[in-house]
């Protein structure tokens, strides 16, 4: 009977290794452990429940890749056997603004874990599990990243421009810009309407909208000082500010030649700042105060 149990233990820890440590009450099952092999196993602290029918093999320490495909097995389905597309193999995916962030294109945020499944049908809600039910949802548009079903690149922009205006939770508009531009950075396949999305002018846009938000004086944009065309310009002030998107000054060149456009133009009188993409969206309170200063000590100059 222990060599049975032993052995039944090996099989839970060879499955959990592929999963993040995880395994589902239908792949216990599988092995021929019932409900009391399960609740036995609970007590002892050798499984911890993560979600009903989801457990953690040894112990419960969490983690983002655990958490995503903890909320795809509460989810979707596990078969025994791994054939057929990933989609159909695990019955869900993670989708939205959680796929955004597996795949890099946005920073991990708290929150519902997002799970796509095809069809309007599908489990009850969970707790810390958002659910979108997609008729169009197709088996291609579902692969795996770090062992996690996911919606690939292009579904993930799509769905996140789908939901970005109407739904809880979803990202914002902000965020859909920010993930279209990395996802080109990272060269992953993305629609056409997609790469047109994001042109330096949306970043320049966001700019814009920070000096009319905190009442600062309005800059010309994209204004010629001798050789360089400067982003924004306080003529009177004679300060510059350029805002800085890394797929645009990534690079040795690029770096040198924004060092040598900033120390000319402070040859000829003008302060530069640099801005970041990420101080403008993430700091703009400081950004604003910094500004504000520049302008009001150089026009009493």
């Amino acid at each position: 009977m222990r060599r049975q149990v032993a052995k039944a233990d090996a099989l839970i820890a060879r499955i959990a290794s592929h999963q993040h440590g995880l395994i589902s009450v239908w792949q216990l099952y599988g092995l021929g452990i019932g409900e009391r092999g399960v609740r036995t196993r609970v007590d002892a602290g050798r499984l911890h429940r993560i979600h009903r029918g989801v457990y953690a093999v040894g112990h419960s320490a969490p983690s983002l890749e655990r958490s995503w495909l903890a909320a795809v097995l509460a989810v979707g389905w596990n078969r025994n056997e791994r054939h057929g597309p990933v989609l159909e193999y695990w019955g869900a995916a993670v989708s939205h603004r959680s796929a955004a962030s597996l795949w890099g294109l946005l920073p991990d945020k708290e929150g519902p874990v997002d799970v796509i499944v095809a069809g309007d049908s599908g489990r009850a809600r969970r707790g810390g599990i958002r659910v979108h039910r997609s008729l169009s949802l197709l088996a291609k548009e579902v692969t795996l990243r770090r062992g996690i079903p996911v919606t690939n690149a292009e579904r993930t922009i799509r769905d996140l421009r789908h939901a970005a205006a109407n739904a809880p939770g979803a990202a914002s508009s902000r965020e859909l810009r920010r993930a279209i531009r990395q996802a080109n950075v990272l060269g992953l396949p993305v629609d056409e309407r997609s790469r047109s999305d994001r042109t330096r002018s949306d970043l320049e846009s966001d700019f814009i909208e920070l000096c009319r938000r905190h009442q600062l004086p309005p800059p010309r944009v994209n204004v010629r000082i001798g050789a360089y065309l400067a982003d924004f310009l306080w003529s009177e002030q004679r300060l510059v500010v350029e805002t800085d998107h890394y797929l645009y000054h990534r690079g040795r060149v690029a770096f040198q030649d924004d060092r040598s456009r900033d120390l000319e133009l402070r040859r000829n009188g003008y302060e530069v700042l640099r801005l970041s993409e990420k101080q403008i969206n993430e700091e703009a309170d400081r950004v604003a105060e910094v500004i504000s200063q520049a302008v009001a000590e150089r026009s009493r100059r």
